[in-house]
């Protein structure tokens, strides 16, 4: 008989999900003898999908099929009823559109009976769909084998808010009554984290991915992380954050809330704030004064674990009444960080914000390792029919740079689907003392690099021998940021359309030849008469 045969429950959650359903329950049954049971709870769905589990059921013993009468408005009460029905020693959660890789019980089992871990942890990979692409979530936890033996002696489990890539032992959870949020909750994850870490479980973190999460960006129906529109997301968000700081708080552990509180600047503030410019002047105030409220609960303690750009924008929030400098605290929250001219100072010579907003001070720069300064470079592309020209302009930022030595850039084409690198360059750095900055002319042959987006990635060289990695602020202005079509040896015609991503940096999309010029144009007629 297998060692651990029949030890896990595995509970799939799912609403109005037919299309990925199946593929998510049938990634659960095929981790093999480990798993007694899958526990599929469908919140009362209407496209069919507690019928198609039904099927699946009648010809799998170890398929069990939960139907909620009524719809519960999120995640969290199907996840709680997978509990309540459990019965096996260890539970997971699996949502519908998403899958197990193989093997993914059988390591976290392994891991958690060795080390009598109450939760064991593995790493998630978020898939992009359709084109395949991963990216580890929260990777630096990760990169080995670890027992934890409090969760204070890593406060960096606060970040992994996910609940999906662990295993749990069931009887853990309901002696400590760990549930999730009911009802229409989003972030529940967030809450039931925190519920977790307060009761100091022993923890066993293994560096195999356990659990893939499927992004498909193009959904009809956004998932709640991805669908950041409304206030009402943001709202939600906040709620949870808070909520989940008293509770790490209430059950005395203060490493870990002022850790969630950092958690909270450097990542959920951030992607928010890189997407503040988008939104419109309603959306913008009514964040602005939501994100100013939930930030005068923090004290200095809570802003001094924090890396530095979640840090600055906290300050400029909590000291301006008002929406503003939205785009330039946009380009600081990029990752990487990049702060944008002018570059201000008091009167005592101390780099501050702006000279409008003085008491947001920036002395850290003055401080901070090159590799870590928040460079900018802008950069503008300019197609040609033999050579393309990218030129880059390094900007001073109180001297550091100087001090260093700009001596090179090393310019990296990356396929946004594939990830795979299409282009390097270098090219030196030349001084341009009127304008306190750098500039590099880097020649590009486009056609090296075939159809897709490609992103930009730079290294700084400087002479010192340090250097910082960044990506290029996309210029704007007449003549920037337009298609063009360019004559190509190699493919007869390319379209070629710089952009700037929703982060402000510069990337390209590039049709080769006269098919994919006839694409483009096919596909622009279509979207002007679906308008």
């Amino acid at each position: 008989m297998h060692p651990h045969h029949s030890q896990v429950s595995v509970v799939v959650i799912g609403y109005d999900d037919a299309a990925h359903v199946a593929d998510a329950v049938r990634s659960a049954l095929a981790q093999g003898p480990a798993v007694r049971e899958v526990i599929a709870v469908d919140d009362c769905s209407s496209d069919g999908s507690a019928e198609l589990l039904e099927r699946m059921a009648a010809g799998e013993p170890r398929l069990r099929v939960i139907r909620r009468q009524v719809n519960s408005g999120g995640c969290g009460t199907p996840r709680n009823d997978g509990i309540e029905a459990a019965a096996a020693p260890y539970v997971m959660f699996l949502d519908s559109d998403d899958v197990l890789p193989p093997g993914a019980v059988d390591v976290l089992l392994g891991a958690a009976v060795e080390h009598g871990a109450q939760v064991t942890a593995g790493l998630c990979v978020r898939r992009e769909l359709p084109s395949g692409r991963e990216t580890p979530w929260q990777p630096e936890l990760y990169t080995k084998p670890a027992v934890i033996t409090h969760p204070s002696r890593l406060t960096r489990l606060v970040h992994d808010t996910l609940c999906v890539n662990k295993l749990y032992r069931t009887d853990f959870l309901r002696e400590h009554g760990i549930r999730f949020p009911d009802g229409r909750f989003a972030y529940e994850d967030f809450v039931f984290s925190a519920r977790v870490l307060a009761a100091a479980p022993r923890m066993a973190l293994v560096p195999d991915t356990v659990y893939v999460w499927h992004v498909r960006r193009s959904a009809t129906r956004l998932s709640i992380s991805l669908d950041r529109a409304g206030i009402d997301n943001w709202r939600a968000r906040t709620d949870a954050h808070r909520l989940s700081y008293d509770i790490l708080l209430g059950a005395g552990e203060k490493q870990l809330a002022r850790a969630a509180r950092a958690r909270f600047l450097e990542h959920s503030l951030r992607m928010y704030a890189r997407e503040l410019d988008q939104r419109g002047d309603g959306y913008q105030r009514e964040w602005w004064t939501l994100t100013r409220a939930y930030l005068e609960t923090f004290d200095a303690a809570d802003f001094a674990l924090a890396p530095a750009p979640g840090r600055v924008v906290a300050r400029v929030i909590l000291t301006s009444a008002e929406p503003r400098d939205v785009s330039r605290l946009k380009e600081l929250a990029a990752r990487p960080a990049r702060l944008t001219p002018p570059y201000a100072r008091a009167a005592d010579g101390t780099p501050v914000w702006s000279a409008d907003l003085p008491e947001v001070r920036l002395e850290h720069l003055l401080e901070r390792p090159v590799h870590l300064l928040p460079a900018t470079v802008d950069a503008e592309l300019r197609p040609r029919a033999r050579h393309t020209l990218l030129r880059l302009r390094l900007h001073e930022l109180y001297g550091r740079m100087d001090q260093a030595g700009p001596h090179t850039v090393d310019v990296e084409f990356t396929h946004r689907d594939t990830g795979r690198v299409g282009l390097v360059r270098t090219a030196s750095l030349t001084a341009e003392p009127e304008f306190d900055s750098w500039q590099a002319d880097v020649p590009v042959d486009l056609g090296e690099l075939g159809s897709g987006t490609w992103d930009l990635r730079l290294r700084l060289c400087f002479h010192d021998g340090t250097a910082r990695e960044t990506t290029p602020r996309a210029l704007r202005g007449p003549g920037l940021l337009r298609r063009t079509a360019v004559p190509s040896a190699r493919h007869g015609l390319l379209l070629v359309q710089p952009y700037a991503t929703h982060a402000g940096a510069l990337a390209v999309r590039i049709a080769p030849g006269w098919r994919g010029l006839a694409d483009v144009v096919s596909r622009r007629v279509k979207r002007l008469l679906h308008k």
